[in-house]
C-alpha cells in the first residue's frame, strides 16, 4: 500500500510540475491537458484520475510555484513605525520578487482569461492584504488605498522595470513617491472593504 501510494504522490508530483513548466513559459493559455500528459509522459487518463479539470490543476500548479518561490513576509511589515517605512520595506521587498520571478509569473498574468476566476479574486485579496499590512484594515484615505493597490500589483512593476527599463531600486522609488504624494493629497475615509473590492481590475 506505502509503495502504491508513492507511486501516485510521484505521478501527481510530475504532472503538477510538467504543467508549471508549461504555464510559466507558453502559458495557461497554450496549456492543453494534452500537452500537460506529454510533458508529464502520462496518459491523459492518468491526469484525469489526478485533476478532473484546468481549475483544479492551476490552483495545484501555483500552490506548487509559490511553494518554491514564497513572496515576501507581509505581516513582517506591521512592524515598520511609520506608513512612509511600512511602504520603502513593502515596495522594495516586492519589487525585488517580481524582478526575480517576472518572466515565469508574466506568461500566465497575461493569459489571465484563461485561469480560473478564483484566482483573480485571491489576487485581489493579496493585493488588499498587502494594503491592510501597510495602512490598518480600516486605515488611510481611498486616495492612498487605490495608489497602493496600484503599485503593488505585478503590472505596475513590469510597466516600469521592463516597458520603462526603470532598475529595480528606481522603479521602487518611483512607486514609493507616488505613494506618498498619494498620502499626502487624500483626505476623503476609504470606502468600505467590500465597496473598494467591487469592479476593480486585477
Amino acid at each position: 500500500m506505502q509503495r502504491r501510494a508513492e507511486q501516485v504522490d510521484d505521478t501527481r508530483r510530475r504532472i503538477t510540475e510538467a504543467a508549471v513548466g508549461l504555464h510559466t513559459t507558453v502559458g495557461p493559455s497554450e496549456t492543453s491537458f494534452a500537452a500537460v500528459a506529454e510533458a508529464a509522459g502520462v496518459t491523459r487518463l492518468t491526469l484525469y484520475r489526478h485533476f478532473s479539470n484546468r481549475d483544479e490543476l492551476f490552483a495545484a500548479c501555483m500552490g506548487h510555484w509559490r511553494a518554491q518561490h514564497p513572496p515576501p513576509d507581509v505581516d513582517a511589515w506591521r512592524s515598520e513605525r511609520t506608513v512612509e517605512r511600512r511602504v520603502r520595506r513593502a515596495v522594495t521587498e516586492l519589487y525585488a520578487w517580481y524582478a526575480e520571478n517576472g518572466a515565469e509569473l508574466y506568461p500566465v498574468y497575461r493569459d489571465a482569461a484563461f485561469t480560473p476566476v478564483s484566482t483573480h479574486d485571491a489576487r485581489r485579496r493579496n493585493i488588499e492584504r498587502m494594503t491592510d499590512a501597510i495602512v490598518g484594515p480600516s486605515g488611510g484615505s481611498a486616495k492612498l488605498r487605490s495608489a497602493l493597490n496600484h503599485v503593488l500589483a505585478f503590472w505596475t512593476w513590469r510597466s516600469l522595470a521592463v516597458d520603462e527599463g526603470c532598475s529595480t531600486d528606481d522603479a521602487a522609488e518611483l512607486a514609493v513617491g507616488f505613494v506618498l504624494s498619494a498620502q499626502r493629497g487624500g483626505s476623503k475615509p476609504a470606502a468600505a472593504s467590500t465597496q473598494r473590492r467591487s469592479g476593480r481590475a486585477d
